[in-house]
């Protein structure tokens, strides 16, 4: 079979009669629709629309009409050629006049498209100033769910000055424009609107960061690390270190239930509580139980939300740790030497904030030099691998079963590798916290 011709020559012509006036009137549709897909501007593409299709049929005037959000029989005037200034409909609307009533009125009230071939307008006419002057008038609706919400208005100096021919043509244009400029619209409000919500989720992630200790405490016989990671903008995961008397010090970590801004709003409502405790004792049951009835008593009932908590008070002196665990995941411990990883476990209260009544034992373990303890949040042991795998509490001790050399830091550095490898890069689903204490 023979190739078709596709040379411009080929399709110009039609039973041997060039056919130049079509072919011109195509490519300039095709390169006015060429032209109108690259707009991300919708006031731009507005305005190049409007000069592309001064060079399909001329005009002497065009009033763009609209009614959308507005009452009764009142409408917006959006855009007018008369006027010397160019002004966005969509970001300065307080700028553009509300008429009611008249010949505008009449036409984009009445929701059909229209030829007016001679026509007079009153001087008294709420619109008379966009209309007069002008004999010829054609109204095309723009219609948005079968309603004609917008409308341009194209006016000729001359009667009978626009072909009825070519009016369906019209119609059908100007609708395909208009619905491509409310999605224009739509997906920059959208955009706007995400833009708008990432930047409070960056603010509400950096203040929560600010919530966070800015260094680790120099405590004489305890070498701390920490590592603080959330799944979104902001997260649930809470640690902190709070010095009490005779030099001890207090190592809290906690795990707000859920992800996302909703934790994280209480993460600091757990955070504001924790440090209004008075701080005097150094039973870590007394700080749980203070917390837990402020948060059921006062915030977590009412948003159905619950805050696991594991919080012990170390002595540097007899290197003893005295704690108490709220519903969270026991520490684990290793020491240089042992092949096995124990937990650094106990008879456990109920999460902060489901009773106000819950009562929090409060165990001791003594440490002694070379004693590593790693708290940590779920977010690390329920890492996924792709075949829905989690890294548990097996993937945990094999890697601090390896790092018995290692500084606090490189233990973190260590189990985040692990874990990342274990997930093959994909996305933490959860926040994930460590904080690592060396005994010395």
């Amino acid at each position: 079979m023979g190739m078709a011709n596709l040379e411009p020559d080929a399709i110009d012509r039609r039973d041997g009669v060039p056919q130049g006036n079509w072919q011109d009137r195509v490519n300039k549709i095709y390169e006015t629709m060429r032209e109108m897909s690259l707009h991300t501007d919708p006031q731009e593409m507005v305005r190049n629309y409007g000069r592309r299709m001064s060079e399909f049929f001329p005009i002497d005037a065009r009033v763009s009409l609209s009614r959308r959000g507005l009452e009764g029989k009142q409408y917006r005037i959006t855009r007018f050629t008369g006027w010397k200034e160019d002004i966005n409909p969509w970001e300065e609307k307080d700028r553009l006049p509300i008429l009611e009533g008249g010949v505008l009125g009449a036409l984009i009230f009445g929701d059909r498209p229209i030829i007016l071939d001679d026509f007079t307008v009153d001087p008294d006419d709420p619109g008379a100033e966009y209309l007069a002057g002008n004999r010829s008038l054609m109204a095309i609706p723009m219609l948005d769910k079968g309603v004609a919400v917008n409308m341009v208005v194209l006016m000729r100096k001359e009667p009978f000055a626009f072909d009825r021919e070519r009016f369906a043509e019209n119609v059908w244009l100007a609708n395909l424009f208009g619905r491509a400029t409310q999605n224009l619209v739509l997906s920059g409000e959208v955009k706007r609107a995400y833009e708008d919500l990432d930047r409070e989720l960056r603010l509400v992630a950096s203040i929560q960061r600010g919530l966070l200790p800015t260094a680790m405490p120099e405590i004489s016989s305890l070498k701390l690390a920490a590592h603080y990671e959330t799944s979104q903008r902001a997260g649930g995961d809470y640690y902190d270190f709070f010095p009490l008397p005779d030099g001890k010090w207090g190592i809290l970590i906690a795990d707000v239930s859920g992800h996302g801004t909703p934790a994280a709003v209480v993460m600091a409502i757990t955070h504001s509580i924790a440090h209004l405790y008075p701080g005097t004792s150094s039973a870590p049951s007394e700080m749980l139980t203070f917390v837990n009835q402020h948060l059921s008593k006062r915030y977590t009932g009412q948003i159905d939300s619950f805050v696991t908590a594991f919080y012990g008070v170390y002595d540097p002196e007899s290197r003893e740790l005295t704690y108490s665990i709220a519903g969270h995941n026991p520490p684990r411990m290793t020491r240089c030497g042992a092949t096995n990883v124990r937990a650094i476990d106990g008879e456990a209260g109920l999460p902060l904030g489901i009773s106000s009544e819950e009562v929090y034992p409060d165990h001791v373990r003594r440490l002694r030099p070379g004693d590593r303890v790693i708290f940590y949040t779920d977010g690390i042991v329920d890492a996924q691998n792709r075949r829905g795998d989690l890294f548990g509490l097996t993937g945990l001790d094999r890697v601090l079963q390896c790092t018995c050399d290692c500084n606090a830091d490189e233990v973190i550095q260590a189990i985040l590798g692990e874990v990342a490898k274990f997930s093959g890069g994909q996305l933490a689903t959860d926040d994930r916290t460590l904080v690592v204490a060396t005994v010395r």
